[in-house]
Formats: structure tokens, C-alpha cells, sequence
């Protein structure tokens, strides 16, 4: 049998021999419940020999590879203490063999699974607690109650217990027989919470329904002979769902056909490498992170060693308790891989369609396929390059078409849409759609909020924010240790001065190599920009550096105050750009632990402080940092700092507070990181690119009349002499062109 790649995902059988290592170590006095099983990449410098190998043509089988390994996080329960741990085992799948163990610190709690979100229900309904608070309240007829459990949050100071989770309350109208019908138009103020390891309900708070800030932070008190509220009497629906509309649909929108009657221009191999155009790479599937695009190379030369999706944070901006633990970390609380909707044809993805499967776990261990998790697909995004030569009223004009690596999740009542895209002028865009429902509270009839917007009768949609994290792993042109490095270039403007800038017009390129673990933030004013380059190569035409450039999107950071709960939990989200050195297994931006986590730990500021360099000192030897050794005489490496690859981190985020066009169900926000050659080719790299007319393209007649296309078609291209076919109208001279003679100049 064929010896996998190294970055092949892990088949079926080797998903099962990891689990299978796992049980063993452990007798019949422990329980254990499977979280994810998943490749576990090769450290960096093993896998980059591998990669060169195989990029120059000379692996062979007797090339030197990587350890086949799989990663396994599951809780371990011993049957005596009732003590619970959380662990996770790496496994050499060749061996059979466990190679190392983690087991989690006592307060650092691990992502929540599917099978914890799904007690919840059951919880609540046994909990004496949750009826109790239920009581105070009257629904009307044919209403029933649903719950969507959340994370909890960040641990307040009176908070002891070690697991928690709580749920969002709504009730849904059950009159209409429709199983889909909106629930979140009918929210009910209360959070039950939720002791994980006994499974009951420990509380129920009640929420304040207020208005403005007169109305105070906290709910008005519960009077123990009041009568219960009746809730909803001057509600309405607010459905989504087409059978359900309070409106018909449109009847006037054609069919729009993507076609390729050709075949697609892509090759997917069995081991998920994908070559498209010059473009090729593979395609991974974590759990957490979902696709992530790995030896990511244009022409046979590689860009990026990685690229994922590494964190997400929705933190909330309503200042009533217990408020203040609405902020998901959707990557690290839940993961992305995890929730990733199985796409269909026609609906999520448009064409000819590739569709990639991945394997997850139950919490017995066992593999279970995820369909059509992820779908690549090539689209046409507008015209790529154009010029028209007037003067011989010539144009010639490409189509900027993109490969398209997509995948959606759906996390409680939001939607996001991630994909990769690649195009054939050698530029990644990273784009990122919001939709699905925003999150929605109670508040009293008639009154409005400044921390969200009413969008129907007795329903506030918070204000809050939605701040993304990606990690990229530049390989500019090598994978060499050492080759990559990461400088900023800012244009600014200079002061008129008689003799360097006499008339004002000038701005200085400014560019400085960043040497050592950093953060940075976008600035639009000095046009700044963040180059990967390769520290060794040189443009042969510019002779500036061989690189790609990011523009840092400027988006609005966290807002909540840094020293707050909010804002020692995401670090990262108060700074556009984070540098930090290469360590194997770091991925995430907010650390690998997050869940009720008071303070970031792990994460981006931590690398930052660590304090790695990338370049050497001036005499060119490598500095040593002398605390760099233990007294044990070891290296402590994970902690301090040395000379290291950079590693880059973008950070963007949506300010979202609420529109009425946001409910039931919202448009979506779209946004862009863009990664783009920077003097990495010699002229355009899609100049070869074929100008072809697209014969299906038709002339539709205005005003909904009917003619002979053809006759259209040909009276267009008769016209003469208009002002658009002048040359002179597009600054280009008339010609005809002038013989060098004529004018002057010398012919030899």
C-alpha cells in the first residue's frame, strides 16, 4: 500500500488504529469520551526537508519522512474519584504507539463538545430550578419552549464550579404545525446555568428587560405573590422560512446557470493535493479550524507554508449581568470544523462542483463521516485586466477567474461563510460572510435601548462585535529556515523643500524589516502595508526583495475595556497585525484554552512576549538569550526567546449593531483579506491568461421588447463615429504614428 503524504488527512483505518492505541492505555476503572481525532502535522523542520524533496523532483522512496501521527483529545472519567481529566495523546500510527501526553491544568477547560450541548435540554426539563423561574411567566396558547445552549463565558470572581454552560430561553409559536418556525422572535428572560459534571441546573438568573439606563443594570425583583406576566400579547412572527411568509415570493427572477461544459480547469487527488492553473496545494480539515490550506505554491514555487482560520471571538456589548458572558469564542468554545454544514449542490455551492468529506468522532472514538464539508468550485469575478488602443480601437481583456475553497458553519443562531480564494494573477483573498440570526433579547414593549436596536415588539437585538483571527505561515520562495521575514512600508507624505521637493508632490516609501516579535495596526493614512518577503532573493527587474504584501484591514478592535473580563479573555482582538515566532502546535490566537477562561493565555500577546528576533545581529552571529537554559542545564524553549521563522497573525472584525434589515434573518457582511504579489513575479503573472469572447453572453433588449439579437448584435458593431470610439475622448493620440525622423529624433 502507498505510504501517505505527510499532510494526507488520516484515513479510516488510521483514524481507528489511534483510537484503538488509546483505549489500551487505559483499564476498566476509566471511562473515556472521545472529543476529536485528527492528523497531527509533522514539526516544521521535518516536513520542510520532505516538501523540498518532493518540490525538486528528487524524493524517492528512500527520502526520509515524517512520522505518521495522529492527534487524540478525549476526557478520561475514573470510575472510583469521579475525577475528570483532559487529555490528549499523540500516537505514532506506524507504531501503534503512544509518543506524548497532555493533560490539562485543573482551570483550563477544553471546547465543548456535541454530546455536552445536547444534555442541556434534559437538564433543564428535570430541574426543579428552571420550572420554578418558568413560573413566572404565561405563554400564550400552542406556544412551546426551545433552548440553545452557549458557552459560558468568562468565570465571575463568585464563580467555583469548573464546567459550566448556560441557555438562551425562546419560545416557539407551535400554531402553525411548522416545526421551522422563527423562535428567536420570541425570547423569554431567563439563563439557566448549567454544572456540566453533574448535569443539573445550578441556577436560573433572570434578565433585566428595561429600556434606557434609568431602568438600572439589574431585573426589577420578582414579588412572591405577583401574578405571572403574560408574555407576548402584542408580538408578532418573524419567519423566514419561504411556506411562512407574510409576503409572497418573487415570481420575476430568472434562472442564473453556471455552467462549464468543458470540465472544470482543477485536479483533486486522492490525498486532497489540489493543482489548479499554476496554483497548487493541499487541503486540510481540522475540527477546530476546519479547511486549512497547506504548501500553499503559484508555478511550483511556495508561498505559504499554512494558512487557517485560528479564532473568532463575539463578545457583547450589553452591560447587564450576567451579560458580560455573552462572548463565544467560536473556534475555541465550539470549532469551526465541528459545526460545518454539509453543503449542497445548487444551494450553498454554484457549477461544477468538487466536494471533500472528513472524518469525525463520536465519543466512543468512532470515525464518523462529515459530507461534503468543504466545496471548491471555480467562479468569475469581473473582467482581470483590460486596455483599449484607441488608437486601433483594439481591446484586449481577461476575466479575473478564481478557484474557490468553501465552507460554511453554523454556530447556535449565526452562519459564517469562510473561503480561500485563488486567482490567476497569483493573488489569495480571504473572505469572510456574516448571516444567519443575530442573537436577541426581551425588553419591555414600547421601550427602546442604547445597547442594541428593537427589531420587532419585545425583541432587542444587542449591539456586538465579531473579531476574527488568521494565521498565516509565509514560505516566500523557499522553505528554508531563515528565507521568510516580515517588513512594513508605509508612503508619507514630505515636506515641500526648495531643493529635494519644490513643488510639494513627493512621498517617501518607508520600509523597516520587523526583527522581532511584535504587534502592529492597520493605518489607511500611511497606506500601510505588510510585506512577507524572502530575505534572500531578489527581484531580477526591481531588485527589490521576491514578496507578497497583506493590507491590514482597518477595522474597528475589541471595544470592550482591556482590563475587563471581556478584554483579558481576547488579547488578540486589540491589535491588527501580531508577529511572533515559529513554535510547532502553536495555532491559536487566543491560546488553546478559552472556554470560561479569565485571562488569554497561550495566545498571541504571550508569543509577543516571549520575546523571539528573526534576524541576526549586526556581526551576522546568532544571539543567545542567556535565559534561554533552565538549571537544569536544559533548554526551556517554548518560554523564552530565540532567533525564529515569523509567524503573522490578521485580525479583522464587524462591528455589528443590529438593523431592523437584520431580522428575522440577516443580509450578509462581507469581508476581504487580501495577500497579493509584491515583486514576486516579472510582469503580470496572468498575461497568459486567453482573451476569449464568451459565446453564451446575450444582448437583452430594454424595456421588455423583443428583436433579432443578431440584428442587435450587428447594428452595435456598425456604428461609427461615436464619441466612445474617439481616441481623443480617452487622451490617446488619433495617429497615425509618427516616423522618428519626422520629429527629430536620431535613427541609426
Amino acid at each position: 500500500m502507498a505510504v501517505p503524504h505527510p499532510l494526507a488527512p488520516l484515513s479510516k483505518a488510521e483514524f481507528e488504529r489511534a483510537r484503538d492505541t488509546v483505549v489500551k492505555l487505559y483499564g476498566p476503572d476509566s471511562s473515556l469520551f472521545f472529543r476529536s481525532i485528527y492528523l497531527h502535522e509533522p514539526p516544521r523542520a521535518d516536513l520542510v526537508s520532505f516538501l523540498q524533496a518532493e518540490h525538486d523532483g528528487t524524493l524517492t522512496d528512500s527520502t526520509p519522512r515524517p512520522l505518521r501521527l495522529a492527534v487524540a483529545h478525549y476526557d478520561v472519567i475514573h470510575t472510583a474519584t469521579k475525577h475528570l481529566e483532559y487529555a490528549q495523546s499523540v500516537v505514532d500510527l506506524n507504531l501503534s504507539w503512544e509518543i506524548e501526553r497532555r493533560v490539562a491544568g485543573p482551570r483550563d477547560q477544553a471546547g465543548y463538545p456535541p454530546f455536552e450541548f445536547a444534555i442541556f435540554y434534559d437538564a433543564c426539563v428535570k430541574s426543579s430550578l428552571f420550572k420554578e423561574a418558568m413560573a413566572e411567566f404565561v405563554l400564550p396558547e400552542h406556544f412551546t419552549v426551545t433552548i440553545d445552549p452557549w458557552p459560558y463565558g468568562g468565570l465571575d470572581p463568585d464563580d467555583d464550579r469548573p464546567r459550566l454552560l448556560q441557555g438562551l430561553v425562546y419560545a416557539r409559536d407551535g400554531s402553525n404545525n411548522n416545526p421551522d418556525s422563527n423562535h428567536y422572535g420570541f425570547p423569554i428572560p431567563i439563563i439557566p446555568v448549567m454544572d456540566v459534571a453533574t448535569k443539573e441546573i445550578i441556577r436560573v438568573d433572570r434578565l433585566a428587560t428595561g429600556g434606557a439606563a434609568q431602568d438600572g443594570l439589574e431585573p426589577a425583583p420578582r414579588e412572591s405573590d405577583a401574578k405571572p406576566k403574560p408574555l407576548f400579547l402584542n408580538s408578532r412572527p418573524s419567519e423566514y422560512v419561504p411556506e411562512l411568509l407574510d409576503r409572497p415570493l418573487r415570481t420575476d427572477m430568472k434562472p442564473i446557470n453556471i455552467t462549464q461544459p468543458e470540465g472544470t480547469s482543477f485536479t483533486v487527488h486522492p490525498d486532497n493535493l489540489v493543482e489548479w492553473q499554476k496554483w497548487r496545494f493541499r487541503l486540510g480539515f481540522t475540527p477546530r479550524e476546519g479547511a486549512v490550506l497547506h504548501d500553499l505554491c503559484y508555478d511550483n514555487r511556495p508561498i505559504l507554508l499554512r494558512v487557517s482560520y485560528s479564532e473568532l471571538t463575539v463578545p457583547y456589548g450589553d452591560p447587564r449581568p450576567p451579560f458580560q458572558r455573552k462572548q463565544a469564542f467560536d473556534l475555541g468554545d465550539g470549532g469551526f470544523g465541528r459545526a460545518a454544514n454539509n453543503l449542497e449542490l445548487g444551494c450553498d455551492c454554484l457549477g461544477a462542483i468538487h466536494y471533500f468529506d472528513a472524518y469525525l468522532t463520536d465519543p466512543r472514538g468512532n470515525p464518523t463521516l462529515a459530507k461534503s464539508v468543504v466545496c471548491l468550485h471555480e467562479q468569475d469575478n469581473g473582467i482581470g485586466w483590460k486596455h483599449t488602443n484607441f488608437r486601433t480601437d483594439r481591446a484586449v481583456v481577461t476575466r479575473l477567474r478564481e478557484l474557490v475553497v468553501q465552507c460554511v458553519v453554523t454556530l447556535a443562531n449565526y452562519e459564517y461563510i469562510f473561503a480561500y480564494k485563488l486567482d490567476v494573477a497569483g493573488g489569495i483573498t480571504l473572505e469572510t460572510r456574516a448571516t444567519g440570526i443575530v442573537s436577541v433579547v426581551a425588553i419591555d414593549e414600547g421601550k427602546r435601548s442604547p445597547y442594541g436596536n428593537v427589531v420587532a415588539p419585545g425583541v432587542l437585538a444587542q449591539n456586538h462585535q465579531h473579531i476574527f483571527a488568521v494565521r498565516i505561515d509565509p514560505a516566500v520562495d523557499s522553505y528554508a529556515a531563515g528565507d521568510s521575514r516580515v517588513a512594513v512600508e508605509e508612503s508619507v507624505p514630505v515636506a515641500a523643500d526648495p531643493e529635494t521637493n519644490p513643488y510639494g508632490n513627493y512621498y517617501e516609501v518607508r520600509k523597516r524589516t520587523v526583527e522581532k516579535a511584535c504587534w502592529l495596526d492597520a493605518e489607511p493614512m500611511l497606506n500601510r502595508l505588510v510585506r512577507l518577503e524572502n530575505a534572500r532573493k531578489k527581484n531580477e527587474v526591481s531588485g527589490r526583495p521576491v514578496g507578497y504584501k497583506l493590507t491590514p484591514p482597518p477595522t474597528q478592535l475589541l471595544l470592550a475595556d482591556r482590563n475587563g473580563l471581556q478584554g483579558r479573555r481576547a488579547k488578540f482582538a486589540h491589535h491588527h497585525v501580531w508577529v511572533t515566532g515559529h513554535r510547532d502546535g502553536e495555532l491559536w490566537a487566543a491560546g488553546e484554552f478559552t472556554n470560561q477562561s479569565t485571562e488569554e493565555k497561550g495566545g498571541v500577546y504571550d508569543m509577543v512576549q516571549r520575546g523571539d528576533w528573526f534576524v541576526d545581529d549586526e556581526e551576522g552571529e546568532q544571539r543567545v538569550n542567556k535565559d534561554d537554559e533552565d538549571e537544569d542545564g536544559g533548554k526551556n524553549a517554548e518560554e523564552q526567546g530565540r532567533l525564529s521563522s515569523p509567524i503573522l497573525w490578521s485580525v479583522f472584525g464587524l462591528t455589528h449593531n443590529p438593523r431592523v434589515e437584520d431580522w428575522p434573518v440577516m443580509p450578509v457582511e462581507v469581508h476581504h483579506v487580501n495577500i497579493r504579489p509584491a515583486d514576486f513575479f516579472t510582469s503580470n503573472p496572468a498575461l497568459d491568461v486567453p482573451s476569449f469572447k464568451n459565446k453564451a453572453s446575450v444582448i437583452v433588449p430594454c424595456c421588455g421588447g423583443r428583436q433579432d439579437l443578431k440584428a442587435a448584435n450587428a447594428n452595435s458593431e456598425a456604428e461609427e463615429g461615436t464619441v466612445q470610439r474617439d481616441a481623443a475622448a480617452h487622451m490617446q493620440g488619433p495617429g497615425p504614428d509618427l516616423a522618428a525622423g519626422d520629429v527629430g529624433a536620431h535613427v541609426k
